[in-house]
């Protein structure tokens, strides 16, 4: 059985210390409580960080930070979590769900396992999570769709798995990491309704179309990366409207058909990556002529034409396509198999 520390024992520590330190708020009095349970469940600390954890002076312990409240005679609470790389194994304990006032959690590349509480609903104040590069598992964590202060997600590098629900992308993200774990799922169609500057979904299993409402992110947008999922069917013509985007990595899916000409608009982009898919025909002038672009790649697809000026970029990368007079390209055979030329006005959303 899991040992937990009672107000009770809290209230014989304090009865041990100077007047002085009882001068605790009742928010540190609870910081402590919980520090002590979680502290309890961790099996392994390769860096003795919890070897701070010792005493009622929680502001004191390594990785937990304080701060004065904005109310008028300001209490000191613990207002953030920053246990990055420390080597912590072990579990989140339901009781950290009481440190209402915390601003930030930071627990990137440990090897915590388990789920994200669900009484982290009750971090009301709770602008990043940051859990990645741990062992944590389930489904995805619905319970931070509670948080309505989260700017700053990351649960990248992880075995969290099923779909991605839609209510993720009514949130009020700034960044949202989910890449690297095991989902599969489609894009909802709500997905233009994320504010977020970064949208990383790399290296999952995400199938499907991407959603036409990608154009309503025009105005934040600054990087987005697909790469490595099943996605399939064209690439809509929406796209080009994200004018302050830019990175836009899409490489290794299932995508058919041209690249829109209306990505000739992107007069941010400065990194291009569709290879590895099943794209076609001519590739757009205008996407070269973007003043800012400096590496486009769009090896192994099925282009037949590039205009020069792709040529002049600083970086290119057109092998395995087929390019009349171009080196290294697909064999005739392939080039004229008419399963990879496809018309984006009859491509269903699950063509591959």
């Amino acid at each position: 059985m899991t040992p937990r520390i009672t107000f009770v024992v809290l209230f014989s520590l304090l009865c041990l210390v100077p007047t002085s330190s009882l001068l605790l708020s009742l928010h540190l009095q609870v910081a402590f409580t919980v520090l002590q349970v979680w502290r309890s469940t961790i099996t392994l600390d390769l860096h003795n960080v919890l070897e701070t954890w010792v005493g009622l002076d929680v502001c004191s312990y390594t990785g937990i930070y304080c701060a004065q409240t904005l109310a008028v005679g300001g209490l000191l609470v613990v207002s953030g979590i920053d246990l990055n790389h420390f080597g912590l194994a072990g579990t989140l304990p339901e009781e950290l769900g009481q440190l209402t006032d915390l601003a930030f959690i930071h627990l990137n590349s440990n090897q915590f396992t388990g789920s994200i509480p669900k009484s982290f609903r009750n971090l009301k104040l709770l602008t990043e999570l940051d859990v990645s590069n741990n062992q944590l598992s389930g489904t995805f964590p619905s319970v931070v769709l509670s948080m309505p202060s989260l700017r700053f997600l990351d649960i990248r590098f992880n075995a969290f798995e099923g779909t991605l629900p839609a209510e993720l992308f009514d949130m009020k993200l700034d960044a949202l990491f989910v890449n690297d774990n095991n989902f599969a799922s489609s894009i909802p169609e709500n997905f233009g309704n994320l504010p977020a500057s970064v949208v990383v979904l790399a290296n999952n299993d995400i199938y499907g179309c991407v959603p036409e409402s990608i154009g309503r992110m025009s105005s934040t947008l600054h990087e987005i990366l697909l790469l490595n999922n099943s996605l399939s069917s064209c690439i809509p013509k929406e796209i080009g409207n994200l004018v302050e985007l830019t990175v836009l990595d899409i490489g290794s899916n299932k995508f058919v058909g041209p690249l829109p000409e209306s990505m000739g608009g992107m007069r941010s982009l400065e990194q291009l990556n569709v290879a590895e898919n099943n794209l076609s025909g001519e590739i757009p002038a205008g996407i070269c002529e973007l003043p800012r672009l400096r590496n486009f790649t769009y090896s192994y697809n099925y282009f037949d034409d590039d205009p020069p000026i792709c040529l002049n970029l600083p970086k290119y990368s057109d092998d395995g396509n087929c390019i009349p007079g171009r080196p290294a390209q697909r064999p005739q055979e392939e080039c004229t198999n008419q399963r990879f030329h496809v018309s984006c006005a009859t491509a269903g959303c699950n063509l591959a």
